[in-house]
């Protein structure tokens, strides 16, 4: 995982965290705070610190789907507490993706806008839905992809951790297969960052390289925001088939195979 201001701010109101729990469970995040410098930056780091404290303390036999969900909500109704006793963190939010893997299977809760990217025989695809107004008028029908990519709303949030106290969260799982890799990224990243940009500079890498070599290409292009992304690999044979019916149908229309 790594995080970096980015070209244009002098502050990150990015945050990132992982925990490694087992040889063969292994868990991260990443959240982008909004609401102002000071805000923004003390919820990221809330939800990172509470997602990661409350996976950590939960029964590993609750699993990790349960596990996660349960962090997800606490970070939330945290936030939102705070934001209520504190009146110069009123405005802050942040967004939230994070993931664990378990025994080859994926397990990921998300608000927001950071992205959850899969690779597969080098074809990538997002596996996270934005929740933005922007990629809701995508998902209508109502604006191209093309014309949303540059939309000087882009980044207006339809769901963020603290502003309800309760929120409404995606939660993905499905089996991984030896060989695929998991990039998350914040949208620092991807707003300068292609597609197949990404499946490129984390090919045939370690993470920890991956992660470098994705920093300093988005900052090599510039980029008005932060950065972060974490990139996970798996290196040995799970086990696992994707034999589920949504999963295995999806999978077919993202990977177009």
């Amino acid at each position: 995982m790594l995080s970096d201001p980015g070209t244009d701010r002098p502050d990150n109101e990015d945050s990132c965290g992982h925990i490694i729990e087992s040889p063969d469970t292994v868990m991260f995040a990443v959240a982008d705070g909004v609401g102002g410098y000071e805000g923004g930056e003390i919820a990221s780091r809330m939800a990172i610190d509470i997602t990661l404290e409350a996976f950590r303390d939960s029964p590993p036999a609750w699993g990790a789907a349960k596990r996660l969900h349960r962090a997800i909500q606490r970070a939330n109704i945290e936030i939102h507490d705070k934001a209520l006793t504190v009146p110069e963190l009123g405005r802050m939010a942040t967004t939230l993706t994070a993931v664990a893997v378990e025994k080859g299977m994926l397990s990921a809760v998300h608000v927001g806008d950071c992205r959850l990217h899969l690779i597969r025989h080098s074809h990538i695809a997002q596996i996270s839905k934005d929740h933005t107004m922007v990629a809701d008028r995508v998902r209508m029908g109502v604006m191209s992809a093309a014309r949303a990519k540059d939309h000087p709303e882009r980044g207006v949030l339809l769901r963020s951790l603290g502003r309800e106290l309760i929120v409404s969260v995606d939660r993905i799982a499905m089996p991984l297969l030896e060989r695929d890799r998991l990039i998350l990224c914040s949208d620092g990243m991807y707003n300068v960052l292609e597609q197949r940009e990404l499946e490129e500079l984390t090919r045939d890498v370690d993470p920890e390289t991956a992660c470098r070599q994705l920093i300093e290409m988005a900052n090599q292009r510039g980029t008005a925001d932060n950065l972060t992304c974490a990139v996970l690999r798996m290196t040995s044979p799970t086990g696992l088939t994707p034999t589920t019916g949504g999963w295995r149908d999806r999978l077919r229309r993202l990977f177009g195979r």
